[in-house]
């Protein structure tokens, strides 16, 4: 049951992170409709991307950010079953509310959000992304603790596996389901979703591992991750091998009409974000698949997300490379990006196996959304690069790959000061 939900809690939470990116043009396009009137129709993409810069890969994973520091405290002082359904709760609500962003009318009865600075559509959005944000940040962390410790270490690397690889297929439901309704409706239906999932927590245990140390002091002491030295390099390598995960998904596929213009395919060939997104998912959740299997088969996980390095470098060749020759090569290139991602699920797991159980959750929360957060340095990253090149047509994608180089590098150093983890017990604890 364990397994289930926190597979299905990661399916309705990945269908509700990528729900911006999928919608991001449509609903944009809708809310900033005065703005977009006042600019001649060269400049619509622009605008679009750096609104779509900031509420995505700013705002939402800076809340990310700020919720994985409070889901991965709460997870080890209060218990990984609160924060998986409160988590859940959270970030349904705000989806919900997010379907129903609205120009305030200054003198009808909702007068009293104008008076806060909530009364236009926009802001309503920005506050809603970030808020959904930190309700996300939780469910990840918590889902993979808890299925960690409640499963043998020789199982463990599966029982993760199936939870991620269920996961990211809820960003390609997503995409089906945007092309069928409307942005708004898309935002209900996934806080409906998440919603649905509180009814299963009467089925779940608590971990036992967790229990034993539910009365000890420093139980999710954050400062416990940055002392000794020698644990906060550990958790910094740990996260710096899997930030091009959230520069492939975050930079090279969701701002991919952009990116693919600036390489030179016409209009006629221009890709579609959301399609994008959607096979970049596709090949993630094979590349999931495969990188937890092969983790069990090589009984490393180091091996396996070197493996996955090399496999990233060769998708963002082919990105670059064949990418520019149709929209067809494109989307393959973004399939082909995605499995190169598919080590999040052994990072996932590796991140909870690095740390004892007075800091696991903390350690497991925070690690994949200070990697999420990651996009908004790596997206400021490539355009920071962009405006130093000089706004020339081939500065975007030129940029992208400057940053991409820089990207690599750093995760493959990283890595090699992650301890390896396979099999190994968890019931200890940090000193």
């Amino acid at each position: 049951m364990a397994v289930l939900v926190a597979a299905l809690g990661y399916f309705v939470d990945i269908f509700d992170l990528l729900l911006f990116a999928l919608l991001r043009k449509s609903s944009l396009q809708e809310v900033l409709k005065v703005q977009l009137a006042a600019e001649p129709a060269e400049r619509h993409d622009t605008l679009l991307r750096d609104w779509g810069v900031w509420l995505d890969n700013t705002l939402q994973m800076t809340g990310l950010l700020v919720g994985g520091i409070v889901w991965g405290v709460l997870g080890d002082r209060l218990g990984r079953l609160a924060v998986l359904f409160g988590s859940i709760l959270m970030y349904s609500v705000a989806n919900l509310l997010n379907a129903l962003v609205v120009d305030v009318d200054p003198a009808g009865p909702m007068r009293w959000m104008e008076a806060i600075g909530l009364g236009t559509a926009i802001r309503q959005y920005e506050v809603l992304r970030f808020l959904a944000g930190v309700g996300l940040a939780g469910e990840l962390g918590a889902g993979i603790t808890l299925v960690a410790e409640l499963t043998s270490r020789e199982r463990r690397g599966v029982a993760t596996t199936i939870v991620a690889t269920v996961g990211v297929l809820g960003a390609v439901v997503a995409y089906f389901v945007t092309q069928l309704v409307s942005w708004r409706m898309a935002f209900g239906i996934g806080g409906v979703l998440g919603l649905g999932l509180l009814a299963l927590r009467v089925g779940v245990v608590e971990s036992g591992m967790w229990g034993h140390i539910r009365t000890k002091r420093h139980r999710g002491a954050i400062w416990m991750l940055a002392w000794p030295p020698a644990r906060l390099r550990r958790y910094l390598c740990v996260v710096l091998m899997a930030v091009p995960i959230w520069f492939g998904v975050g930079t090279l596929v969701k701002y991919g009409d952009v990116i693919g213009a600036s390489l030179g395919l016409p209009a006629s060939e221009k890709p579609d974000p959301g399609r994008s997104v959607m096979w970049c998912y596709v090949g993630l959740a094979m590349g999931d698949l495969a990188s937890g299997l092969l983790s069990q088969w090589l009984r490393s996980r180091r091996k396996a997300v070197l493996a996955f390095h090399l496999i990233m470098v060769a998708a963002m060749l082919a990105y670059f490379t064949l990418g520019s020759r149709s929209q067809a090569w494109f989307y393959a290139a973004c399939g082909a990006m995605g499995l190169g991602c598919g080590y999040w699920a052994v990072f996932a797991t590796t991140a909870a196996e690095q740390f004892g159980t007075n800091v696991r959750a903390t350690a497991a929360t925070t690690a994949p959304n200070v990697v999420r957060w990651s996009a908004a340095a790596t997206a400021g990253l490539w355009l920071w690069i962009e405006r130093t090149l000089g706004h020339q047509p081939a500065a975007a994608w030129q940029a992208a790959v400057i940053a991409a180089v820089v990207v690599m590098a750093v995760a493959m150093l990283a890595l090699l000061g992650v301890r390896e983890s396979y099999g190994v017990d968890l019931d200890f604890q940090e000193r």
